[in-house]
């Protein structure tokens, strides 16, 4: 049994204990995937391999943002920071990679990103997310940003792509300090379409949540697809429409008025050939935008617009070329 951790008077809290059960399971899973879960005929949730983990804590140091604090257990891994960005010299860019090539059935995964006062951070992955076929429970990822008082930080990951029988959820919880900036993007395929494989996966399930410190919600995005149900379907308007990819971006933010930032990404998108929808969050704390197409070069090039546009007025420099180091 692991000893439990203390905290003295003045110290900081204790560490969690990253390795427990309770760390890193997913919390209030849809019935839909939670009713998928059983043992497997191979490694079990827990297993060796089957739990990966990335912690990290950025700082500024001597004017430029640095990883002050790293965690990470494989399959779930990173290189060190990179500073590559010559408008932003600052800025620390950090790839997330797992070993095992996807993600696989009962597989739990959990990425913390704590980014300090003042900090400047862009997290992305080195490649898609593939999530392979599944035959036994289901496999969950908890992803947790936060974004303290001046930090601006990046949050866009290459797309999900879920091959035929995937059973997935995952969480996203940002916590965005008033005076901090958060973007998050992502960016979700109907499949391996290349093989035939569109929308063959058995359900995919995804919630992002976005509050401030004290709890106070700002905006929640779910997205619930399950082909085979007789119900609900995956391809009626507010999910894909008929189309094979739907990418998002949501900009939390006070530098900038929210009517300006939405009105920012509309002329971003406006003529690139895709379909598209912007608007102002709760509260007046930033803007998002949704858009569909089914090629994923114009996805891909539409997304990167959206994210040079707010880069542009939220900083004033442009944002890097988007090919991975």
């Amino acid at each position: 049994m692991r000893p439990t951790p203390t905290a003295h008077p003045g110290s900081s809290p204790p560490r969690p204990d990253r390795l427990a059960p309770d760390y890193y399971t997913a919390v209030r899973v849809p019935p839909a995937v939670a009713a998928l879960a059983s043992v497997p005929d191979t490694l079990g949730p827990g297993s060796p391999a089957k739990v990966g983990i990335i912690d990290l804590a950025f700082a500024v140091r001597d004017g430029r943002t640095e990883l002050v604090e790293r965690y990470q257990k494989t399959p779930l891994q990173i290189m060190r920071p990179l500073w590559i960005d010559p408008a932003m010299p600052g800025m620390s860019y950090v790839y997330l990679m797992a070993t095992g090539g996807g993600i696989a059935q009962a597989d739990r995964y959990r990425m913390d990103f704590r980014c300090g006062p003042g900090t400047e951070v862009h997290l992305t992955t080195q490649a898609a997310t593939k999530v392979f076929r599944m035959e036994h429970d289901y496999a969950s990822q908890r992803v947790h940003l936060t974004v303290e008082e001046g930090a601006y930080a990046e949050y866009l990951p290459d797309p999900l792509i879920p091959f035929r029988d995937a059973r997935f959820y995952q969480r996203t919880e940002v916590t965005v300090a008033p005076g901090a900036t958060a973007v998050v993007g992502d960016t979700l395929t109907a499949g391996r379409l290349a093989r035939g494989e569109r929308h063959a996966y058995r359900v995919l399930a995804t919630d992002l949540y976005i509050a401030r410190p004290d709890g106070t919600l700002l905006a929640i995005d779910t997205l619930r697809l399950t082909p085979g149900a007789e119900t609900g379907g995956v391809l009626g308007p507010g999910v894909f429409a008929g189309h094979d990819h739907v990418a998002s971006l949501f900009v939390v933010t006070d530098r900038a008025p929210a009517a300006e930032l939405a009105d920012t990404l509309h002329t971003a998108l406006a003529g690139l050939g895709v379909l598209y929808g912007v608007s102002v969050l709760p509260r007046d704390c930033g803007a998002w935008v949704r858009l569909l197409d089914d090629s994923p070069v114009r996805v891909a090039a539409a997304h990167t617009a959206a994210w040079d546009a707010v880069r542009r007025l939220l900083t004033g420099h442009p944002a890097p070329d988007p090919r991975k180091p």
